[in-house]
């Protein structure tokens, strides 16, 4: 497996210039030294384009919230992007050379095997760890040093729970990938939804795989009164285009994720037909923040899109963790029951387990081919999808 080079090279430090440190360097250095912050996210490989959009999002959230100075109570932020390319591997290792050279605020994570692999080096290492759209239930609750800047698994599945009247009786089939984030959700439907009389069953595909059509066929043959898609990455297409063709998409109903904009041609007529639930979309909000977010995003060319507020919010994070001082014990006691305007309304980080409670859509997808664009048909209350406490390991 190639690696992406992790040396000298690979210090980018965008908001401000500076050199890279020298292994072992101390973090803070005092009320006038900068805040030094590490992004390792994925800005190559299969989830590149999920990464491109929280990158976007974390660069326009960082400039609001110091007003454009990169500053924090007059200390200049540095911060120092490595590509983990979706490989935990090199993850590990951008954390630990952040680590090493004095980046005491680690974010990102794009992919959830990557954050549960990088969440342990925060407390291992006594620095503040924000995860990014890694989706997976088990970064709820992992440590004290650990936190989250998007949505999780759980509340994923409460929304699609909110598209079923009686699931009393009724026959489910979950279709995933074999990861992190596939098994996550089937676990999560199966605890959701079979606590509330459904049965739950699952076709899981590797992640790798190209031709989906034997999955599809499984789900059809399943012949399930709802189907629950939980998808990622570049083999969307081919998924959908598997399930149209085995006659799923007219047979049952089917819920969803809203994935990116590129993914809307994709379901052509049968967008119409699909119950889907959306973390975010250009236009779901209309709040504040909202707005300077995609002022900002579209100012650099750029476009706004499902994860880009969890680089916002991530900035808002890692400004207000700062603002708390050196300590981390301190940073983590400023965010830990912290309620604040996002660019999806009031957010509150749970103290508890750190959970993200924040409010979700329901949407549907009208148009078809490059004319597809979703429009919102409900705001769910952050109350009715909020996860339950995670137990403590």
């Amino acid at each position: 497996m190639r690696k992406t080079p992790l040396t000298a090279a690979s210090c980018a430090v965008v908001i401000a210039v500076t050199a890279c440190g020298a292994p072992g360097e101390a973090a803070g250095g005092g009320e006038d030294a900068p805040i030094r912050v590490g992004i390792v996210y994925s800005a190559t490989g299969p989830l590149a384009t999920y990464g491109e959009q929280y990158r976007q999002g974390f660069e326009a959230g960082l400039a609001h919230v110091t007003d454009g100075t990169m500053e924090i109570d007059g200390r200049p932020i540095e911060v120092e992007y490595m590509d983990d390319a979706g490989d935990p591997t090199n993850a590990v290792t951008a954390a630990r050379d952040l680590i090493g050279t004095g980046h005491d605020i680690i974010a990102g994570s794009t992919a959830s095997g990557i954050a549960v692999q990088v969440a342990p080096l925060a407390e291992q290492n006594d620095i503040l760890f924000i995860s990014g759209p890694a989706a997976t239930d088990a970064i709820t609750g992992i440590n004290d040093h650990t936190f989250r800047s998007g949505r999780q698994t759980y509340q994923d599945i409460l929304t699609a729970g909110t598209f079923m009247d009686d699931p009393e009786g009724a026959d489910v089939v979950v279709l995933a990938q074999q990861n992190a984030f596939g098994q996550d959700n089937v676990a999560a439907v199966t605890e959701v939804l079979e606590g509330e009389g459904a049965s739950v069953d699952s076709v899981l595909a590797p992640p790798d795989a190209t031709d989906l059509t034997p999955f599809a066929e499984q789900v059809s043959e399943a012949e399930a009164d709802l189907v629950f898609v939980a998808w990622a990455g570049e083999t969307a297409s081919a998924m959908w285009r598997a399930l149209d063709q085995q006659g799923v998409l007219d047979a049952t109903e089917v819920v969803t994720g809203l994935d990116i904009r590129a993914s809307y041609p994709v379901f052509g007529e049968a967008g119409g037909s699909i119950s889907f639930l959306s973390h975010y979309f250009d236009g779901a909000s209309d709040t504040e923040l909202a707005l300077a977010m995609k002022e900002a995003v579209e100012a650099e060319g750029g476009t706004v899109d499902l994860f880009t507020p969890d680089g916002f919010t991530a900035a808002q994070m890692v400004a207000h963790a700062a603002s708390a001082g050196d300590d981390v014990q301190d940073r983590i006691g400023a965010l830990e029951g912290w309620t604040f305007d996002g660019v999806k309304g009031e957010l509150t980080i749970r103290a508890e387990d750190h959970a993200l409670i924040q409010p979700m859509y329901q949407v549907e997808l009208v148009g078809e081919g490059e004319d597809a664009h979703p429009e919102l048909t409900a705001q769910i209350p952050a109350s009715d999808v909020e996860p339950p406490v995670a137990e403590q390991a």
